[in-house]
């Protein structure tokens, strides 16, 4: 070591040594900090931002907070002041998590209908640190889910854009397709446009749209609709025109309008260019009605949003010894006025699982689907999602992600979660309890509608039925040909109750 003579390079390296320490304690205070601060819950569960709840009671869930000491507990503000400053204030504190995903409270005071909602959930741990407000929006609308939309879907034969790539993410109507995106070329030009060309001229009197699902960049915020038959002279469309809109989804109703282009011309957008998501217009009117197979058959209704089935639900059912044919129907065609106008009416009806995300579809399209559960008279199984609908048909919050996917038809056995059957039921007729069965979803039913009860449950509800008619659910996947799958008989069994219910009653 050599010696330091030198007051002044002694007092500099002292300096030195005096500043190494203080800046490694202030990093030891930070990364203490770092430990215990509270990240403010995520509300982009359900009811996420602009979804419309059509109960007076919805469910609030959030995914829960990171950091702080535990236990972690929440407070939730609900107003219709955006300031949080009302008479109509409504407050809740020490809210627990569900599980180490989702925390949830149900409200307590009926809130009013038509009316826009502001929520906001904050956390706090064991020490008395809280996070930071996290706040969203919502509307109620108990009218929402009520009737059949009355209108068609009207297709689309191309699109063009003014810039940017993937135009075809416009109109890709599967299930996916809602996280797929056509952008402009930033900062794209001051007006931007879509062109849509539907091969003839359709009537058109609804246009639905969706912008950006995780921030606002790209959401269109001053737009308007033009109308043309040559693709060359376009004309203003009444009611078309939207200045200052804050969301990411928009329901355009107008006066129905005779076209085979239609023109969105994009006049400010907000962040970096502008983002469509997805687009679907509508005709008014009803879709035709299918023709009937003959003999005995279930009705299929593809719950995804192209209108598909998820996984081969006709193939298994055609294949059991029954006798028992299929027709499948999207969920956007299906109607109590479909359904009592059939040639012949089904054995049953089947609602099938999709890929979805509900908080960014068209809700209102589920709403024939709806009215079949409120008002039909055929025995229903929903299967996943169709399990869902049935808590969607009282309360589109009565379903929520999980904050997980539950994926077991994919993994190993050994990893998938026992189903205990908690009420005994003719359902269940030749099956193990508890049994395992193929899983594939991230959604679960969090509210049992009044009416229902609950029949089979993991560390989630699994199955339901309606006390008072013929329709059960189960959120598991009988229909998965898996050689794990304890399942299976759950489909088999109500398909023979719902034959049998025919037999007696052809009998009366």
């Amino acid at each position: 070591m050599v010696a330091i003579k030198d007051k002044s390079n002694r007092s500099s390296v002292r300096w030195f040594f005096f500043l190494v320490t203080l800046s490694l304690l202030i990093s030891g205070c930070e990364k203490n900090k770092s430990s215990v601060e509270i990240l403010p819950p995520k509300l982009t569960n359900n009811p996420s931002f602009d979804i419309t709840a059509t109960n007076f009671l919805p469910l609030l869930s959030f995914f829960v907070s990171k950091g702080g000491t535990s236990p972690i507990s929440y407070t939730i503000e609900l107003d219709t002041d955006e300031t949080f400053q009302s008479e109509h204030l409504i407050r809740y504190e020490g809210v627990q998590a569900v599980n180490k995903f989702v925390a949830e409270k149900r409200l307590e005071t009926p809130l009013q209908d038509k009316s826009r909602n502001y929520w906001r959930v904050k956390a706090v741990d064991s020490a008395g640190r809280e996070s930071r407000w996290s706040t969203s929006r919502f509307y109620v609308d108990t009218e929402y889910n009520k009737k059949f939309m009355n209108l068609v879907r009207v297709p689309i034969a191309s699109v063009s854009v003014s810039s940017g790539r993937n135009k075809f993410n416009i109109i890709d109507l599967d299930d996916p397709g809602q996280e797929s995106f056509w952008q402009a070329t930033p900062p794209g030009p001051i007006q931007d446009s879509v062109l849509f060309d539907f091969g003839k001229t359709q009537v058109i009197s609804r246009i639905w749209m969706l912008s950006n699902i995780h921030s606002d960049d790209g959401w269109l915020e001053d737009f308007y609709w033009e109308i043309s038959e040559n693709g060359k002279d376009f004309k203003r469309v009444p009611g078309g025109k939207v200045e200052g809109n804050d969301t990411h989804m928009n329901t355009i109703d107008i006066p129905p309008v005779r076209a085979r282009y239609m023109r969105l011309k994009i006049k400010q957008h907000r962040g970096t260019a502008t983002q469509l998501n997805a687009l679907i217009f509508y005709s008014p009117g009803m879709p035709s009605i299918p023709k009937a197979p003959e003999g005995g058959y279930v009705l299929l209704v593809g719950d995804q949003m192209s209108g598909a089935t998820y996984t081969q639900l006709a193939g298994f059912i055609e294949k059991l010894d029954l006798g028992v044919q299929t027709l499948s129907i999207p969920h956007y065609e299906v109607s109590l006025e479909m359904l009592n106008n059939l040639n012949r009416k089904p054995l049953a009806i089947l609602f099938s699982g999709n890929d979805a995300n509900y908080v960014n579809l068209p809700m209102y399209e589920y709403n024939g689907l709806f009215e079949i559960i409120r008002e039909g008279d055929v025995p229903i199984l929903g299967i996943c999602a169709g399990h869902q609908m049935l808590a969607f048909c009282y309360g589109f919050t009565f379903c929520r992600s999980m904050g997980w996917a539950d994926l077991t038809a994919l993994e190993k056995r050994s990893q998938i979660e026992p189903i205990y059957i908690v009420k005994e039921n003719p359902i269940f007729k030749n099956m193990n309890n508890p049994f395992i069965a193929p899983e594939v979803h991230e959604w679960c039913v969090a509210v049992i509608p009044e009416g229902f009860e609950l029949l089979a449950k993991s560390s989630y509800i699994q199955a339901i039925r309606s006390k008072e008619k013929f329709i059960y659910g189960e959120q598991f996947h009988s229909e998965i040909e898996v050689p794990y799958n304890g399942g299976e008989n759950y489909l088999i069994n109500f398909l023979n109750m719902a034959i049998e219910k025919t037999k007696q009653s052809d009998a009366l």
